[in-house]
């Protein structure tokens, strides 16, 4: 009983690692398509502050100097996640300088 134990205990870890793997992959591969995509959108010169949901909100935050409010007005206003966001709205107020 033991070694039963033990022999599916090594399988649920082979298991997890290699699912951990495929996920770390499909995350590289998704920041590289962002990345490219980023590419393609500065190339063609397209205003992404023009596309999308309206972020007056987010900018007053920002002017405000009320950075972490601004993130949660992003996070509200497109659904992203918080790393996203706060990209986004770091972006955001480099462009207002």
């Amino acid at each position: 009983m033991d070694i039963a134990a033990i022999l599916l205990l090594v399988g649920v870890l082979i298991a997890v690692g290699t699912i951990e793997r495929k996920v770390d992959r499909a995350d590289r591969r998704t920041a590289r398509v962002e990345r490219k995509l980023d590419l393609v959108i500065e190339h063609l010169g397209i205003d992404t502050d023009m596309v999308g949901p309206d972020l007056d909100r987010v900018r007053a935050l920002l002017r405000d100097g009320k950075k972490i409010p601004a993130v949660k007005a992003y996070r509200e206003a497109t659904g992203a996640g918080l790393k996203e966001a706060k990209d986004e709205v770091d972006r955001i107020e480099s462009t207002m300088r």
